[in-house]
């Protein structure tokens, strides 16, 4: 199905389907899943809408939606896009300066919060800024203020329902078009501030169209569970994808509850990170590591089996001999079968893995015992996908081929440049921001290093000095630095986290203070490789870390940092001749201290 644009979708899809569920979602007062039909959407979505329009809301006005997942969030969205309003959804799990921050940027004076954390943060700013004219509240367990302009999102719903403004609205949704701005996603930026990533209805059903191509046999008999913040584009494009196409979404409300979620669901369809991969794949190793040598022998033969299977066979188009197809079915049975059952992904179709890397060990592993994951790459500013494996002839070691519609080429430093209808027009109120992020002939900069063969893409490197943690989370590591760097006790540092689950340091410390410190604690100063590993001082630099750090978002805290006696320098090739960080080089040379750091991660 088709749409002139986001506005419509729920509407189309109620006409459809009617009574059929569009999402569930999980009642925690009675441990059950219960549905929300099409037709209760739309009716919800209308007086939504309604009620927006009530308290002010007109074209091109931004709406916040700062809670995490739950089923009110996609009905806000629709209901938004219906009188040409636009979304600006902010992480759960944001500080209250973020927060304001991106309340500030955007212009957004009306907030819908989740539950007690997101509304504390909301209702302080509200008091303390006058940013905020209004609050709505989607959990009704939540305790609020006795004010006018607070109100549970449930009250707010039962206002549009008796509203007089069906009329405008519907005229409202009328005349959205396909440039309406949709959508402003925040983004870090280098310096630590956030980027407002503009996205179009247009760049929406673009990505909808090309997803459709390369994944058309998505179809409304599929389940999907809604994992990763919808306050991330890829959810948040997946999940469009997902209602464009009937496919029942459940909605996981706690984060932690997923692996049990999977367990009830058993979905044929999940988007996820490759941190989510690197925790399954622990948990099977370790099982594994506990069998004894002759179960272990087995495993390894069935996997090896599958290996050739899936990925010598299939994946090429060749049919596997017969000796072949009949050791894969005893490996699937025995081995592959029940690992699958007991992940609850036994009729898993679709796996779209993307936000970070997933290492080619992971990748054929997965593949080999039949867990269809599909690897893929795509950013905030392109509406997620730009590539993905297809179903065969993909290619280990890359990250898929580029969507149909779309041109991708490599620049100046082997820097991926994309142009298409998915790629937004600018980041919102930074114009010269903007004169970087393009080429003067209309390309995307990614900031991304690569090669395309064959219209297939292999990521290098990262270009642009922003770091992604393996949660897909995009970390400024100099702003983490200028916030620490002003203790007394350290004189450099430099944040890691690149591809790792979270952000470590790297310290040299101001070796005058620390010692003066050590002398008052009657610490041993004779040493200063001694002193640097004295649990006592560890202890110290770690709560002064933790207190410069506490308006910080979690994924962006330093949780572990080693202290170095040799300062970073020119000369060494730590520092460039003004003095910046060669993170690559530090990198390289403390690796083996990183990797310690991790190792328990």
């Amino acid at each position: 199905m088709s749409y002139p644009h986001f506005a419509e979708m729920v509407f189309l899809q109620a006409q459809k389907y009617g009574d059929k569920n569009a999402m569930y979602y999980k009642n925690i007062e009675n441990n059950t899943w219960e549905g929300v039909s099409w037709i209760s959407l739309a009716k919800q979505v209308k007086s939504a809408s309604k009620a927006l329009f009530d308290i002010g809301l007109r074209n091109e006005d931004k709406v916040a939606v700062f809670s995490q997942n739950k089923p009110e969030t996609f009905t806000v969205d629709f209901a938004i896009f219906g009188i040409r309003g636009v979304t600006v959804p902010i992480f759960a799990t944001s500080t209250e300066s973020q927060v304001e921050f991106i309340l500030r940027d955007a212009g957004a004076r009306i907030i819908f919060v989740g539950e007690q954390y997101q509304y504390d943060i909301a209702y302080d700013i509200m008091k303390t800024s006058a940013l905020i004219d209004y609050i709505i509240v989607f959990d009704k367990n939540v305790l609020i203020a006795d004010d006018e302009n607070v109100q549970f999102f449930s009250d707010f719903v039962k206002l549009g329902e008796s509203s007089n403004s069906h009329f405008e609205v519907e005229k409202c949704r009328e005349d959205v078009s396909l440039e309406d701005v949709a959508s402003i996603l925040y983004t870090s930026g280098t310096t630590g501030s956030s980027k407002g990533a503009v996205l179009s209805h247009k760049n929406y059903l673009a990505g909808l169209r090309l997803n459709d191509y390369r994944l058309n046999s998505i179809n409304d008999q599929d389940k999907s569970i809604c994992f990763l913040p919808v306050s991330h584009i890829f959810e948040r494009m997946w999940s469009y994808l997902c209602f464009s196409k009937g496919v029942e979404i459940y909605v996981n409300l706690v984060p932690q509850d997923i692996q049990q979620t999977i367990q009830e669901v058993r979905p044929t369809l999940m988007c996820s990170v490759p941190r989510f991969w690197e925790k399954v794949f622990a948990g099977i190793i370790e099982v594994v590591d506990n069998y004894n040598p002759l179960m272990k022998a087995v495993v390894m033969w069935a996997v090896s089996v599958g290996s050739r299977y899936n990925l010598d066979h299939l994946r090429l188009e060749r049919r596997p001999s017969f000796w072949l197809r009949m050791n894969y079915r005893l490996a699937h049975k025995f081995i592959f079968s029940k690992v699958k059952k007991k992940l609850g992904l036994e009729n898993a179709r679709i796996l779209p893995t993307a936000g970070a890397a997933l290492s080619d060990e992971m990748n054929i592993f997965f593949r080999s015992i039949g867990v269809p994951i599909l690897y893929g790459y795509g950013l905030t500013e392109t509406t997620a996908t730009v590539t993905c494996f297809t179903e065969t002839k993909y290619k280990i070691g890359t990250v898929g081929e580029v969507l149909p519609e779309l041109e991708v080429k490599i620049g100046h430093d082997n820097e991926i440049l994309i142009k298409g209808d998915i790629v937004i027009q600018g980041y919102y109120n930074n114009p010269e921001i903007n004169k970087e992020a393009f080429t003067v002939d209309g390309f995307f900069r990614t900031g991304d290093a690569g090669k395309i063969e064959n219209n297939i893409l292999t990521l290098t490197e990262r270009i642009k000095d922003l770091f992604k943690t393996s949660n897909g989370k995009y970390i400024a590591p100099q702003y983490i630095e200028k916030v620490l760097i002003v203790d007394k006790y350290i004189d450099q540092l430099a944040a890691i986290g690149d591809q790792r689950n979270f952000v470590s340091a790297i310290i040299v410390p101001n070796f005058i203070e620390l010692i003066k410190w050590a002398k008052k604690e009657q610490l041993d100063c004779e040493s200063v490789d001694k002193l640097l590993k004295d649990k006592n001082v560890i202890s110290f630099y770690a709560k002064r870390i933790n207190n410069l750090q506490k308006d910080m978002a979690g994924y962006e805290q330093v949780k572990r940092f080693v202290l170095i006696k040799k300062v970073f320098s020119v000369e060494n090739g730590e520092l460039t001749n003004t003095l910046k960080l060669k993170r690559k080089v530090i990198s390289q040379k403390y690796k083996k201290l990183i990797d310690k750091m991790y190792l328990d991660g």
